[in-house]
């Protein structure tokens, strides 16, 4: 496999505050990863600086496809084929479900028979969307907004997905059809950065894991092998 995004030394400030402090991470084709720790740790910053929402990148290098993306804007760097899922989902409450979903596809560059067919698949994910099409975002419940959110992303066609906190205040049982989704997503050759506190369903469905702790990673490896970390279970899972 190759890698298709690549973050180096990454730094990130907020005003005088160091946020990020030499971030380095990668992800290859075809992989899903995940980016643990406990709130405040700078997760959600590493996502916003990788799709361009927090400006021009001046400290170390993000990298995707061969091409350096550092200065590119969030909508050049949504027209190249990375997408991300914000936390808490920030669907249009005001527009309909396929409204919302269509606005997907604003950057992209198919016309309206594959727009169609990607719906067409959206609603193969997920059917309540389907059923849900006219109604407006605000009226779904939590879990079928976070499937809007997640939906909306799709129709942009990524070759990353980045999913921030895609578990967040959703009821067990709809956390697991999320992730069967996600572990879909994956399966059919979407490459996913998954940020997580949930890190026990993140693990579990992960290739590789970075545990980072206040703007640092101190700790990469297999999934596997981080689920069984006695430091990782006593820390995150709760063991």
């Amino acid at each position: 496999m190759s890698k298709i995004l690549e973050v180096n030394d990454l730094e990130y400030y907020y005003d005088e505050t160091y946020v990020i402090k030499k971030v380095s991470l990668f992800l290859e084709e075809g992989e899903l990863i995940t980016l643990i720790g406990s709130n405040g740790a700078g997760k959600t910053t590493i996502l916003k600086c990788i799709s361009g929402l927090l400006g021009t990148i001046k400290h170390g290098s993000i990298i995707f496809y061969g091409k350096k993306i550092n200065d590119f804007p969030s909508h050049k760097i949504v027209s190249l084929g990375l997408c991300q899922v914000l936390e808490g989902r920030q669907i249009f409450s005001h527009l309909t479900v396929k409204e919302n979903l269509i606005l997907g596809a604003y950057r992209s560059k198919y016309k309206n028979e594959k727009i169609n067919d990607n719906l067409d698949k959206i609603y193969y994910y997920f059917p309540i969307l389907k059923e849900r099409q006219n109604q407006t975002g605000g009226t779904l419940s939590g879990g079928e907004q976070q499937m809007l959110a997640i939906g909306r992303a799709l129709m942009g066609n990524p070759k990353v997905l980045l999913l921030d906190e895609p578990s967040l205040g959703l009821a067990p049982l709809i956390v697991k059809e999320i992730y069967k989704i996600i572990k879909k997503i994956r399966e059919e050759g979407i490459s996913v950065l998954l940020v997580e506190q949930n890190a026990k369903i993140a693990l579990s469905v992960a290739d590789r894991g970075y545990v980072l702790e206040t703007g640092t990673i101190v700790l990469h490896a297999k999934a596997e092998k981080l689920l069984n970390n006695q430091d990782v279970q006593r820390s995150y899972l709760g063991l």
